[in-house]
């Protein structure tokens, strides 16, 4: 059993195939498919199940896949033992993060902290999904919103400023809600599972979730902003995707005197990431940078 081997099983577990993982790691399909063979000859034991629709990973494949994260990330901890010495940071960093909050504001930071750290290299999936950071290897993901239990490590970054709005044209059209209670009457552009049970205002300083209906439910704020600026009704998102479009008369704030909670701001990562001088470096100037923003 060779290193190699345990970060080629890693990618195929995570790619779903070898031809994905082949591609991923800039090896040949035959390449991974034999070093695979070798690997489970090696244990005795078969770690993925292979047919010719797709490639799932046996019981015994997770059980091994847990021990092979561990085994990495330890060799990458004493990697950056030894270049911490030399005060800069080494090796990789897999992290993942809502789209539109990645692109409009953690965009320009990574670049800055790569500039800073020109020996890291980061792989970002910007995904509004939720996603698995430990059994998808994952170092951190960013997270916005109320946090799940779970074992995970979690870092408050700060807070996101929601807003009601609608085009001038729809004011116009459908008139100004006066309470809570009349976005019954208004189409509403929903956002995901929050916006198909409804929309949980502050309103005299008591929560209240109020039933909206309308003609669009996405889970891409971008998509609904575009809605809203079209016209087609009243959304509720966070000011870092409408602010433009506010500042700029396209969409109108509505209903200042019922308003949605902020949204809590987290990064999170594994228990055994806690050691990672790249993670503890990375989240620090997060921080600070967020803060100053």
């Amino acid at each position: 059993m060779q290193i190699e081997d345990l970060r080629i099983f890693l990618a195929v577990v995570n790619a779903g195939s070898f031809t994905a993982a082949a591609e991923q790691l800039l090896l040949s399909k035959q390449y991974v498919s034999r070093r695979m063979a070798a690997l489970e000859a090696s244990l005795g034991a078969r770690l993925v199940s292979r047919n010719t629709r797709k490639l799932s990973i046996t019981d015994s494949g997770l059980v091994f896949a847990r021990h092979a994260q561990r085994i990495l990330d330890d060799i990458q901890e004493a990697e950056q033992a030894v270049t911490e010495r030399r005060h800069d940071l080494h090796g990789a960093f897999r992290i993942s993060m809502p789209m539109s909050f990645g692109m409009s504001h953690l965009s320009p930071l990574i670049a800055h902290f790569l500039r800073q750290h020109p020996a890291v290299q980061f792989q970002v999936e910007l995904a509004d999904r939720y996603v698995d950071v430990i059994g998808e290897g994952f170092d951190m993901a960013i997270r916005i919103g109320t946090l799940a239990d779970s074992t995970l490590i979690s870092r408050r970054l700060g807070e996101l400023k929601r807003v009601i709005c609608c085009s001038p044209d729809y004011l116009v059209r459908a008139g100004e809600p006066e309470t809570a209670d009349a976005l019954i009457h208004h189409a509403c552009l929903r956002y995901g599972r929050e916006g198909q049970q409804g929309w949980e205002l502050i309103q005299d300083g008591k929560r209240k979730l109020v039933d909206v209906r309308g003609p669009m439910v996405s889970n891409n704020g971008e998509m609904l902003r575009d809605a809203a600026i079209a016209g087609l009704g009243m959304v509720l998102l966070p000011e870092f995707i409408v602010g433009p479009a506010l500042k700029s008369g396209e969409l109108v704030a509505v209903l200042e005197n019922s308003y949605p909670a902020s949204l809590n701001l987290h990064a999170v990562y594994p228990q055994h990431r806690q050691r990672s001088e790249i993670n503890r470096v990375f989240l620090d100037y997060l921080v600070e940078a967020l803060r100053s923003a």
